[in-house]
């Protein structure tokens, strides 16, 4: 049956506008779904928080021809240096020993989504409404109906194929009752930037304590620094409340002083931390991406980046149904997909949740077994290659957007 559009994305952050600049080129009709204006300040991807990037995202984005917009934005993650507050273990990475360019790139939100919607402007067969909210969605054998509020009057769109790519707290994943597990880590992000007195040296640091890891990371200047402090949640407000200078002294104190005294302190801003993980991640007409169908403590970095590589299988996916003439919104398609993404979703789930749970309990033989390993890594070649593999996104099966080439 003849349907509005061909594929409908209903969130238009960073992982849904990564979708349709991968789908760009493609004869499919697209739409995209944006409850929140671009320009606004309370758009949640295009905020002023910062992503750390992976090497193999960095691929994808070169691959659907976004990266030459970043990369002038993107601060290279040279070295890594994993430390165990208090304790004796270290690990230190480097882009050298592992045959990268880069381990990653620090890049704002802002920026990121500013390229997407550059490199978007020009793509003929794809819609964007916004501000646009889904009021209704029903799944039908032939086609999705979706209902829409846009500029002031309801609309019902159809099409072959929705996907949600609507956040933590997918609307989509509510109205078709979609059960998420979730795990409550009772932890925030808070989430800032700090001018340090020695230059970073395009190191990024993840630091474990006793409240949850510290990562500060490279920004464009010498000495400006991305901080992402996991407190308990019930020191948040008080963190958030301190004055400029004893939030500094105490980030100081957990931090230490290996990039010289902390100064000028920019907007800090809380995210509670959650694991998520849903049932169904496709039904016949439907498929969840990023944050609609997983969460992830940031600890790593891996959260967009699961996301970004949930884009990548979804485009190849549906890149080749075309090729083949299958219909797109098929459960025998859509099942290509969530099989393909199951095995990444959970390795990287478990990595990041059993660093959390090893790194918080602070009983002795635990205690010395976790630094006797963040020193094994520091010192087997073969360990730390298999690391530096899982954590830039490059071990697996990867989608030919991840190894550098087209869908086609």
């Amino acid at each position: 049956m003849r349907t509005d559009y061909d594929i409908l994305i209903i969130g238009g952050g960073l992982v849904g506008a990564s979708l349709a600049c991968a789908m760009r080129e493609s004869s499919l009709r697209i739409g995209v779904i944006e409850a929140v204006p671009l320009a606004a300040s309370r758009q949640p991807s295009y905020d002023d928080r910062t992503l750390a990037l992976a090497s193999g995202s960095k691929r994808i984005f070169d691959s659907i021809g976004c990266w030459r917009d970043i990369a002038p934005e993107a601060t290279p993650i040279e070295r890594i240096h994993i430390s165990d507050r208090g304790h004796f273990g270290i690990t230190r990475l480097t882009a050298a020993e592992a045959g990268l360019p880069a381990l990653g790139y620090v890049v704002p939100n802002r920026a990121l989504g500013m390229a997407l919607m550059k490199t978007l402007q020009t793509a003929k067969h794809i819609d964007w409404l916004c501000p646009a909210e889904m009021q209704d969605i029903r799944l039908d054998p032939a086609s999705a109906a979706v209902t829409v509020r846009h500029n002031e009057t309801s609309r019902a769109l159809t099409a072959r194929l929705v996907i949600a790519a609507d956040g933590a707290h997918s609307a989509v994943r509510a109205a078709l009752g979609i059960a998420a597990e979730r795990t409550e880590y009772c932890q925030s992000a808070i989430v800032t930037t700090v001018t340090a007195g020695a230059p970073h040296g395009n190191t990024a640091y993840e630091r474990f304590t006793d409240t949850g890891p510290l990562a500060v990371l490279p920004l464009r200047n010498d000495n400006e620094c991305a901080v992402v402090w996991s407190a308990k949640a019930g020191e948040v407000q008080t963190l958030l409340g301190w004055q400029d200078a004893e939030f500094l002294a105490h980030l100081q104190e957990r931090f230490g002083d290996r990039l010289g005294t902390f100064t000028r302190l920019g907007k800090r801003t809380a995210y509670p931390l959650v694991l998520t993980r849903v049932q169904e991640q496709v039904r016949e007409r439907l498929a969840l991406i990023g944050n609609a169908a997983h969460t992830v403590h940031p600890v790593a970095g891996q959260g967009f980046n699961l996301g970004l590589r949930d884009v990548a299988a979804m485009a190849e996916v549906l890149a080749d149904a075309v090729r083949a003439g299958d219909d797109i919104g098929g459960l025998a398609v859509l099942r290509r997909y969530a099989d393909w993404r199951q095995r990444d979703t959970q390795i990287t789930a478990g990595f990041t949740n059993g660093l959390i749970r090893i790194f918080s309990n602070n009983a002795f033989p635990l205690t010395f077994l976790r630094n006797a390993g963040l020193i094994a890594v520091d010192l087997l070649p073969g360990v730390k290659r298999g690391f530096v593999r899982v954590t830039s996104g490059l071990s697996g099966r990867l989608p030919r957007l991840a190894r550098g080439l087209p869908l086609s």
